[in-house]
C-alpha cells in the first residue's frame, strides 16, 4: 500500500483527492478540486509550491510527475507524467503531455498545450496550442515568479488557520 508523504506547514483542500505515492515538499499547498492520483508512477512536488483549484496530475507506468520548488500551477491545469522544473509558472487551462519539460525559470502562458516530449528552454515565455517559445523572460520576470510562489504560502497559511468559512449545507 502506497501513501503520500507529506512535508511540513503543506495546506491540502478537503475537497483534494492525494492518491497513492505522491511527496508534497514544505510549504507547498494543494487547492479545492484538485486530484494527485499516484498510483502506478509517483508524484514529486516541490518546496513552496501550489498546485491550484481543479488541476489534474496523473503518471504513466514509467513516467512519474516531478514539479520543482516555487512553482505556480495555475488553476484547471492537466500534468501528465511530465516535469517542471523550479521557479516557472503554468498558466490556468494549460495541458502538459508525456515527457514534456519546462525548463527553469519559464511561464507558460495560459490555455498552452504542451506536446509528449516537447521541451520549453529555461527563462523564456512560451504560449499557445501547440506551445511556441514567445521571447526571454528578463531577470526581474524571472524573480517575480518566486514571489507569485510565495503568495501562495501565506494564502495556504490562512487557510489552514481557518480564516474562510465554508457553506457546507443550506439549512
Amino acid at each position: 500500500m502506497h501513501y503520500p508523504k507529506i512535508g511540513k506547514n503543506v495546506f491540502v483542500d478537503g475537497s483534494a483527492q492525494v492518491i497513492g505515492r505522491v511527496k508534497l515538499g514544505d510549504y507547498s499547498s494543494v487547492w479545492p478540486g484538485c486530484v494527485l492520483r499516484a498510483d502506478i508512477n509517483r508524484i514529486v512536488v516541490g518546496r513552496y509550491t501550489n498546485i491550484q483549484d481543479l488541476s489534474l496530475l496523473h503518471v504513466e507506468t514509467d513516467r512519474a510527475c516531478i514539479i520543482g520548488d516555487y512553482v505556480v500551477i495555475g488553476h484547471h491545469v492537466i500534468l501528465h507524467g511530465c516535469t517542471v522544473k523550479n521557479q516557472s509558472l503554468i498558466g490556468m487551462g494549460s495541458v502538459l503531455l508525456d515527457g514534456s519539460v519546462v525548463g527553469e525559470g519559464t511561464i507558460l502562458g495560459a490555455g498552452s498545450l504542451v506536446t509528449q516530449g516537447q521541451k520549453l528552454k529555461p527563462g523564456a515565455l512560451y504560449f499557445g496550442s501547440p506551445a511556441k517559445f514567445v521571447r526571454k523572460l528578463t531577470r526581474k520576470e524571472i524573480a517575480g515568479l518566486k514571489k507569485w510562489a510565495l503568495r501562495y504560502v501565506c494564502y495556504a497559511d490562512d487557510h489552514r488557520k481557518g480564516q474562510f468559512g465554508r457553506l457546507s449545507a443550506i439549512p
